[in-house]
């Protein structure tokens, strides 16, 4: 698949395509602190300290997420909600994953 749905993630609030993680996000600016939350139904719960102007907060996410997934701010594509709370990432090869996606993983159980 070369672009992703609004689907892609099925059940979960992320999936992978080969060595691409896309994530579903529920954005939160103008928060008190930059965190990565818990999921929230099929999305995941991201907060950000910047405000929601011309698509800074999502700029200022990207460059969060990078730091938490361990690669370079060029390597996370916002597929869609670049000004919106709802979004989808596409992040290619994470070198490191939050506790959450270990959570997320065993609520899709291994007989999938």
């Amino acid at each position: 698949m070369s672009r992703a749905s609004k689907h892609a993630t099925g059940d979960s609030f992320f999936a992978w395509d080969g060595d691409v993680l896309i994530i579903n996000i529920l954005g939160k600016p103008s928060a008190s602190k930059n965190a990565i939350g818990k999921p929230f139904g099929k999305q995941l719960k991201v907060s950000v300290t910047a405000a929601p102007l011309a698509g800074k907060a999502t700029d200022h996410m990207v460059r969060f997420l990078a730091t938490q997934f361990e690669v370079a701010g060029a390597d996370i594509e916002v597929v869609f909600g670049r000004m919106n709370v709802n979004k989808q990432v596409r992040i290619k090869a994470p070198k490191r994953l939050p506790s959450v996606f270990a959570q997320g993983s065993l609520l899709l159980g291994d007989d999938e």
